[in-house]
């Protein structure tokens, strides 16, 4: 590829912090005070989290490093275990595994820039999308320096939050010890609960997967890129979660969403809620916009597979899938229209996560099949113990998702098997599919 359509691992790494730093990380911990009533507990709810999210960062360095080309799980599974398999990913990726996260951050950023302008959230959410689509659209390397500065923006304001948490200094009650009753929050069952909302917080540290072929030197940069970009997430959101229990008595946090409105309040008084409008805003504009650099990369990815397909994976002069991120557009335009977002977030949650645990499984698979010992390359640090652990997590966790949403979750299943049938099609109406 032209270097002109690269970009440097900066701004790729801008975009896995943005794809991850939503709306979750202000909200969800009102929710875990409710059933955790440690502060420690609580802080290390977020860290676990992150060692998470980092053990698959660390493995999805080693499968882009063996196979360096975009499209995520959708490449990673195709090659790895079976084509079908590989596209029933990419299938629910390409309709709505990005456009619904996209429709709910629209409505998610006219709700917040509505408390700084007099306009229609709506009308505010849908013409930042359709902007930012303009934008991609006319060039890769221009949408990635958006997004970097977007991104950089959002990490100054959250950093000031919390030296302005630091510097108003703790509520009364504020107290950190670890004893007994701290360890028995941790293997309290709300922890495993807890724990599975923070995991959608930190989804996305896989995103700079979807855009390998684009990266400067894919195969020495993608996995620093996905660690680097994940610690910065994690450090972000455990010293936010860790100011927001030091500026607000847990009493005062229980069953509340608007986590970051009470404690802006707490620091800065009556202006607290426009700074947090302002803070959330900038970061749902960047997490917009890092959606629409990743989402059309595994419609392009699968567009070169097959050739019915074809026109979604064209590329203008500056390194752009026009068709492709025109496509996510407009689904997530109907997504908003019919207010159908949340539900088929919840709907095909268990199927991704499905996805992820089977490319890091993946990993096991290529160290037989793709064995490149004289090769100086990226090997997941920690291994084989890392991807255990992060199969063991994730997999409790989704085990606790179905047994808890048990319809949703089948519905779900059912909704991604129908991208078997696009696929024998596909197959049908081409008999030279490459893979």
């Amino acid at each position: 590829m032209e270097t002109g359509k690269l970009i440097s691992p900066s701004r790729a790494t801008a975009i896995v912090v943005s794809n991850m730093v939503g709306t979750g990380v202000y909200t969800s911990l009102g929710l875990q005070a409710a059933g955790i009533h440690s502060i420690i507990a609580l802080v290390f709810i977020w860290i676990t989290g992150g060692l998470v999210a980092l053990c698959g960062a660390l493995t999805y360095g080693e499968l882009a490093a063996r196979i360096p080309r975009s499209g995520g799980e959708y490449v990673f599974l195709s090659r790895i275990f079976h084509p079908a398999f590989g596209f029933l990913s990419g299938f629910i990726s390409m309709t709505i595994g990005f456009a619904a996260p996209l429709a709910i951050s629209a409505i998610a950023l006219g709700t917040y820039a509505g408390n700084l302008i007099s306009i229609n959230p709506v009308l505010i959410g849908v013409s930042v999308v359709i902007l930012l689509t303009i934008l991609n659209s006319s060039s890769f390397r221009t949408g990635a320096n958006f997004n970097f500065v977007m991104t950089s923006i959002n990490i100054v304001l959250i950093l000031a939050l919390c030296l302005a948490g630091f510097i108003k200094g703790h509520h009364p009650g504020f107290s950190v010890s670890f004893n007994h009753s701290d360890l028995k929050q941790i293997i309290n069952p709300a922890f495993a609960i807890s724990l599975v909302y923070v995991s959608f917080a930190y989804s996305g540290w896989n995103s700079a997967a979807y855009i390998t072929h684009q990266v400067k030197d894919p195969v020495k940069n993608l996995p620093k890129i996905l660690i680097t970009g994940t610690l910065i997430v994690m450090i972000l959101y455990t010293l936010l979660n860790f100011v927001f229990l030091y500026t607000v008595p847990l009493s005062d946090l229980e069953n509340k969403v608007d986590i970051a409105f009470i404690a802006a309040q707490n620091i800065f008084g009556t202006s607290g809620g426009r700074f947090v409008a302002a803070l959330i805003s900038i970061g749902l504009i960047a997490s917009i916009n890092s959606l629409l650099i990743i989402g059309p990369r595994v419609t392009q990815a699968i567009a070169e597979d097959y050739k019915p397909l074809h026109f979604l994976g064209i590329e203008n002069r500056n390194g752009s899938p026009v068709y492709a991120t025109i496509m996510l557009t407009l689904i997530a335009l109907s997504l908003i229209w019919t207010s159908t977002f949340e539900q088929i977030m919840t709907l095909i949650g268990f199927t991704l996560s499905l996805f992820t645990i089977s490319s890091v499984i993946g990993v096991f698979v290529l160290r037989y099949t793709m064995k490149k010992n004289g090769e100086d390359f990226y090997h997941t640090f920690g291994y084989p113990f890392i991807p255990i652990f992060f199969i063991l997590v994730e997999g409790c966790m989704m085990i606790y998702v179905f047994f808890n949403k048990p319809v949703q979750s089948l519905i779900g299943i059912g909704i991604t098997l129908v991208g078997l049938l696009i696929y024998f099609l596909l197959i049908k109406s081409d008999k030279n599919v490459k893979h």
